[in-house]
């Protein structure tokens, strides 16, 4: 985590996105193919805007992958579980302390300060933010978004995104 961006990774992720990237403070996390595969942003864009979402998953496949699995209901599931399930609730309020730490680490944002992202710490609504977080600060961080990662399966198999 926290690759210093290269040109050629900002390319890459131009590639993945569609559109030249915004603001990416860091690679935070590699697909095994060797592209970024999530990136760290600024916690305010080059433009101004606050961006509460730290850690953004680029690769076009998982990407993919995660929108079938947000169209399922996952996320109602999930979110019931953390209802249900006080140690879930527990670890996935961790998650959420821990996203913010790493956001304050990279810049404070006094108007998106204690916004993390994804719906933590009281519900689910983006698995996108969660698969990136578990991607970006390793496993164990955000148990949702490790379901999410294990639930994507190897999605780098048949070679690179872009």
């Amino acid at each position: 985590m926290n690759a210093p961006i290269e040109p050629a990774d900002e390319a890459k992720v131009g590639e993945q996105l569609g559109r030249p990237p915004r603001s990416i403070h860091a690679v935070a996390h590699r697909c095994p193919c060797g592209n970024p595969d999530v990136v760290a942003t600024e916690p305010r864009l080059d433009d101004g805007t606050p961006f509460p979402t730290t850690f953004y998953l680029t690769c076009p496949r998982a990407a993919s992958r995660i929108g079938t699995l947000e169209a399922s209901g996952l996320m109602n599931d999930m979110t019931e579980r953390l209802a249900d399930d006080p140690d879930l609730a527990a670890a996935y309020q961790r998650a959420h302390e821990r996203y913010l730490e790493y956001r304050e680490s990279i810049g404070h944002v006094e108007e998106i300060a204690g916004v993390s992202a994804g719906g933590m710490p009281t519900r689910v609504k983006c698995l996108h933010v969660l698969a990136g977080q578990s991607l970006g600060m390793g496993r164990g961080v955000n148990p949702l978004g490790d379901e999410v990662v294990d639930a994507l399966g190897e999605f780098w198999q048949s070679g690179p995104c872009v």
